[in-house]
């Protein structure tokens, strides 16, 4: 493409032509070979073809591990109570020994926060591997498909059956398959759903039908977002809906890692018999069987060159290597590589992107751990009597009343002493050891009294000091307040 960017810098001089070309790639879009025509339209209905291969193995035998953590995770115990627990009513979220509650949002912020830059990391690396191996939409749309295949049949039955009429075979099967779709839906519904209230009591209310309206509404809602997503619309919220294929290839470059073709050595592409040789034909690698087509998840050419629709979950790399090695050719055709290799240059392994990444998430992950260490499992709130600021009591003592909630953040009971410094001589009314119950608020009222002669302002600082002295530990709080004299 060349542009023509006419100027003239004064009227009686020559005009002067500045030619600027912007590279662009051709890419031929291959189509059927009778029609000619795309072989996947948007709308089209993918059936997606069973191939067995490494990283078919590898995508399968993760998704598996992924899964069962899902499914397990909820239901371990850790001394006494729910390993893993975001309990929202309550505002504290549980994760084995760690309960983080709202005044420690920084740490779940660091934690998201690592997250990103770690799929950025991910990314730049090893391009869209999240979405073909770790991706929930991924996981449950293969299990749906794997549902299709035992009732259904091989991707040519399911085509074949849908394009039937409705009979008895039809119906059965169809019906069997949205049954098993919507029970394994409910699962993941009440699976998620006891990650945020305790899971042992939410099976035993959805069994006895004895779950609150709000649970029943939020469980429907999440087997039906589960059924739709991975039984109906699968490809589709990959493609239009998520957001991480739009914002991927900002993430890209020429060293990234991702399933490609080599053109080089497959085109021109075209059938022929085993015994042939290609070279004579003037014929590449490529035999044209559509086979990478046909097990793609998403219903894309990987042919036509890298396309943000591709998830990099390796199938048309199993598939072609299937090809290649029955016709004894070199497997590769499609492999996972970079552009840079693909035409012929040095691949940069350790570049400034990649460092970038890897050094801020050392810095977080420090920061992160830095900050769990140096947390303290004790918070104290200090709520000051509004009614009236400072009263006399019966001895002639200047008085202010104070309720304090000391919240136990740990695990497990603790006794707490409480002091108050800033004046000399000041005098507590009430407790100053208190037990509170793990992972609870204590509300405790106290009030100081200070002789007048010891109080030289209206206003006096003061620090409420709150130790834990059982069990044995370190975890102390200072929090500040002040001490009103009367006028």
């Amino acid at each position: 493409m060349t542009i023509n960017d006419k100027s003239s810098a004064t009227p009686n001089k020559s005009k002067t032509v500045v030619e600027q070309h912007i590279p662009i790639k051709n890419v031929k879009i291959h189509g059927d070979k009778n029609t000619g025509k795309a072989r996947y339209a948007p709308g089209d209905q993918i059936y997606v073809r069973k191939f067995s291969g490494f990283f078919q193995k590898l995508r399968q035998r993760m998704n598996l591990v992924y899964f069962a953590f899902f499914l397990i995770l909820p239901w371990l115990q850790y001394d006494g109570h729910q390993a893993v627990l975001f309990d929202i009513s309550e505002q504290r979220f549980t994760l084995w020994g760690l309960t983080l509650w709202p005044q420690d949002l920084t740490l779940l912020a660091w934690l998201f926060i690592i997250s990103a830059f770690l799929l950025f990391f991910v990314t730049a690396f090893l391009g869209r591997v999240w979405c073909g191996y770790m991706c929930p939409q991924t996981v449950w749309t293969f299990i749906f498909i794997w549902f299709e295949e035992k009732i259904e049949g091989t991707a040519n039955q399911r085509r074949k059956l849908d394009a039937q009429e409705n009979n008895a075979n039809k119906v059965i099967k169809k019906t069997a398959k949205h049954t098993a779709w919507l029970l394994f839906s409910l699962l993941t519904a009440m699976t998620f759903a006891g990650y945020f209230s305790p899971m042992q009591d939410l099976f035993v209310d959805v069994f006895t039908f004895n779950t609150s309206l709000a649970m029943a509404g939020i469980l429907i809602f999440f087997t039906l977002a589960t059924y739709g997503n991975a039984g109906w619309m699968r490809e589709t919220v990959c493609l239009h809906m998520c957001p991480y294929a739009r914002f991927q290839s900002a993430m890209f470059d020429k060293d990234t890692l991702t399933v490609s073709y080599d053109s080089n050595r497959g085109e021109s592409r075209g059938p022929r018999s085993r015994k042939d040789d290609p070279k004579e034909l003037g014929l590449g690698d490529c035999i044209d069987c559509n086979l990478c087509v046909e097990v793609c998840p998403t219903g894309i050419d990987i042919r036509n060159g890298l396309q943000y629709e591709c998830i990099n979950c390796g199938a048309c790399v199993d598939a072609c290597n299937g090809v290649m090695s029955k016709m004894n050719y070199a497997q590769g055709l499609i492999r996972y590589t970079t552009e840079h290799e693909l035409k012929g240059k040095k691949v940069h392994i350790l570049r400034p992107k990649l460092i970038g990444y890897a050094v801020l998430l050392i810095i977080m992950s420090s920061m992160l751990l830095l900050e769990i260490v140096n947390r303290v499992p004790l918070s104290l709130d200090i709520i000051r009597d509004r009614t009236e600021l400072a009263r006399e009591n019966f001895n002639g003592e200047i008085e202010n009343v104070y309720t304090l909630k000391i919240l136990n953040m740990s695990q497990t009971d603790n006794t707490y002493k409480l002091s108050v410094k800033g004046i000399e001589n000041a005098r507590w009314n009430g407790d100053q050891e208190i037990t509170v119950k793990a992972a609870t608020v204590s509300t405790l009222p106290i009030s100081i009294a200070v002789d007048p002669y010891d109080l030289e302002n209206y206003m006096s600082d003061i620090t409420f000091v709150v130790e834990q002295i059982s069990p044995e530990s370190d975890a102390k709080v200072e929090q500040e307040s002040r001490f009103f004299n009367k006028r």
